[in-house]
C-alpha cells in the first residue's frame, strides 16, 4: 500500500517521468493571465468545459469559445444556440451551453460580474461541483483545496491511500490525512499518471514503478522485477 510519506518521492518522479506530456489547459494555458477577473473567468468556464470530456477537446473547444466570449456580459448575450454550437464536441454540450448561460446571469446578478471566491459561493451555481469549485479556488484565488476528478478518485483507491465510493468522499477523506502542501499538486500529478499510465482500463500495472507498493497491482499479482 502507498503510503503519505512516499508521496513526495512519487510525485516527483511522475513530474520527471511525464515532463512531456500533453499540459493540462487549464493549469498551464491559463495561469499566466495577470488580470484575476479574465483568469476567473476563464478558468471557471473551462472546468465546466471539461466535464466528462477529453484534455485535447477541453483545449480545443475552450479556445474557440474564448474566441468569441470574453467575460460573463458576452457569455450572457450569446445566443444559447451558438453557444452550442461553439462548445461541439465536448460531451453534454447542450446541457452545458445551458449551464455556462445561468452561470453567466448569476454572477452578473449576485456577484457584480466577477466569479464567486469560496467553494461554498461556487456550489451555488449551475453545474459547479466540488471537483469545479475547488480547481477555482486553487488556480485563481490562491485558496487551498483539493480537487478531485476521475483520476485521483481511481489511483487514490488503487493505491490504498483511501477507500470511497466517490470522487466526493475522496476529497473529504484527503482533506483528513493528506498533508496542506500536496493539495494542490496531487490533481496535476495523478490526472497525467491516470490519463498516460494508470489508465481505467488495462493500466499499465505491468511496467509501473509503484506495482510493489500499490495494494491494486499487489492484489493483481504485478511486481517489479
Amino acid at each position: 500500500m502507498i503510503e503519505i510519506s512516499d508521496l513526495e518521492a512519487i510525485f516527483k518522479k511522475i513530474e520527471i517521468d511525464f515532463k512531456d506530456a500533453p499540459k493540462l489547459y487549464i493549469s498551464h494555458e491559463l495561469k499566466n493571465y495577470s488580470n484575476i477577473d479574465d483568469k476567473a473567468f476563464r478558468v471557471l468556464v473551462a472546468a465546466v468545459i471539461s466535464l466528462r470530456t477529453k484534455e485535447k477537446t477541453t483545449w480545443e473547444v475552450s479556445e474557440r469559445v474564448f474566441n468569441s466570449v470574453k467575460n460573463f456580459k458576452d457569455l450572457n448575450n450569446i445566443p444559447v444556440e451558438e453557444l452550442q454550437s461553439l462548445l461541439v464536441p465536448a460531451g453534454f454540450y447542450k446541457r452545458k451551453a445551458l449551464q455556462l448561460k445561468t452561470i453567466a446571469a448569476v454572477c452578473l446578478s449576485d456577484y457584480q460580474g466577477k466569479v464567486p471566491e469560496t467553494i461554498d459561493e461556487l456550489l451555488k451555481l449551475n453545474g459547479v461541483g466540488r471537483k469545479v469549485a475547488n480547481l477555482v479556488v486553487t488556480e485563481v484565488f490562491d485558496t487551498d483545496g483539493i480537487c478531485v476528478d476521475i483520476h485521483v478518485h481511481r489511483i487514490c483507491n488503487r493505491w490504498g491511500l483511501v477507500v470511497s465510493k466517490n470522487p466526493n468522499e475522496t476529497e473529504l477523506i484527503l482533506r483528513d490525512i493528506l498533508p496542506k502542501k500536496y493539495w494542490r499538486i496531487i490533481n496535476q500529478r495523478l490526472v497525467i499518471f491516470g490519463q498516460n499510465f494508470c489508465l481505467p482500463i488495462n493500466p499499465k500495472c505491468n511496467n509501473c514503478f509503484l506495482n510493489h507498493k500499490c495494494a491494486y497491482a499487489v492484489d493483481k499479482g504485478f511486481m517489479s522485477s
